[in-house]
């Protein structure tokens, strides 16, 4: 590892010297990827240069012990030293996992009641407004693209956008099937029934990572609607979009204006475009939307609500928590941390595998 180190070190002290180079610093382009590779490199180095000073005071330490004046001291600290370099030793392993290159940007949600009617669509609703509440307790902007409700309060899909750096790393794992366990409302015998809803995270694309070509989209509009189907406008706002050569069709009717919407329609087409070509791309990647979100099924779920019990429970990392209320109103920041850790902790492993 200490190899690994000192490659990142030298590689940053290059950076440093760079920035010093008259004939880079003319050069707007090259010195915004030298700020941002150093910004990147920087909170590593300082752990390396942490470490490696932390290894200096223990060899100190060491040699005070042949010491017979500074021996008791030095048996203070030589336990106290060897305790932090392996906290530090840890740190560094993580933070030397390789990065996803997505983590980085902002995401498109979208939400489908699956298996249990009604009662699905319910429950597609409550999770909108838990994710709108968590991005509300992280002051994230949310925007809706489009929420189709049904009769009886229940959503029948929702997309929408979370634009913040960042929110992919923290959202892509809510990305298959929420299954959920309770009475419902219309249940006069008071029997738990069991629903599934499917929700899909998607890395936003900006304009460089695809390229839509007008003539490969046939863009249509129509009246929009409230919930229900009541109140049909009069003026034609709402957007269809039909990529032509997936066959991908995108609506948007949230917004006043065509252009507005046909603007979030597109935000939405790119993203699912970008999603097709990184499965092309990179087939066996965890967390973009077919092999996340299955059919929908009851017996395929990434985590249960179990709402008699007051018990959340994620199967991929066998973790309870037993806080359904608060969870709901967008507290799931401790489940969102104990799945990162874990992809960390697969990514070591395979490292440290591939290594070996």
């Amino acid at each position: 590892m200490i190899e690994k180190l000192t490659e990142i070190e030298r590689r940053f002290q290059g950076i440093e010297e760079a920035f010093n180079d008259p004939s880079i610093v003319t050069n707007h382009n090259e010195m915004q990827r030298l700020g941002k590779a150093r910004a990147e490199l920087e909170p590593i180095v300082m752990a390396i240069r942490d470490y490696k000073k932390t290894l200096d005071d223990l060899k100190q330490a060491e040699e005070m012990l042949e010491d017979p004046e500074l021996k008791e001291l030095a048996q203070d600290e030589v336990p106290a030293l060897k305790t932090r370099i392996e906290g530090l030793e840890a740190r560094l392993k993580g933070m030397l996992v390789p990065k996803d290159p997505l983590d980085d940007k902002s995401v498109v949600i979208e939400i489908r009641p699956a298996a249990g009617g009604d009662e699905a669509a319910l429950f597609a609703n409550e999770l909108f407004r838990m994710y709108a509440r968590y991005a509300e307790r992280r002051r994230w902007k949310m925007e809706v693209i489009e929420h189709e409700e049904s009769g009886i309060g229940g959503a029948s899909k929702v997309v929408f956008t979370i634009d913040a750096p960042g929110a992919y790393s923290q959202l892509k794992h809510e990305s298959g099937v929420h299954r959920v366990q309770r009475v419902p409302a219309t249940e006069s015998s008071g029997r738990i029934h069991t629903s599934t809803v499917t929700v899909a995270v998607l890395p936003e694309a900006e304009d460089v990572d695809i390229d839509i070509k007008n003539d490969d989209i046939e863009v249509s509009t129509f009246c929009s609607s409230s919930a229900g189907g009541q109140h049909m406008q009069k003026n034609e706002t709402a957007i269809r979009i039909v990529h032509k050569p997936t066959g991908i069709v995108v609506t948007c009717q949230d917004e006043r204006s065509q252009a507005q919407n046909k603007l979030k329609a597109m935000t939405v087409l790119r993203a699912k475009l970008f999603q097709v070509e990184q499965e092309r791309l990179a087939s066996e990647r965890a967390g973009l939307r077919k092999g996340q979100i299955g059919t929908g099924d009851r017996s395929e779920k990434i985590r249960t609500y179990n709402f008699p019990q007051s018990r959340i429970t994620d199967h991929r990392i066998k973790l309870d928590m037993h806080n359904t209320i608060t969870f709901m109103d967008g507290d799931i920041q401790e489940m969102i941390d104990g799945l990162t850790q874990d992809e960390q902790a697969r990514k070591l492993a395979e490292a440290e595998e591939v290594a070996a």
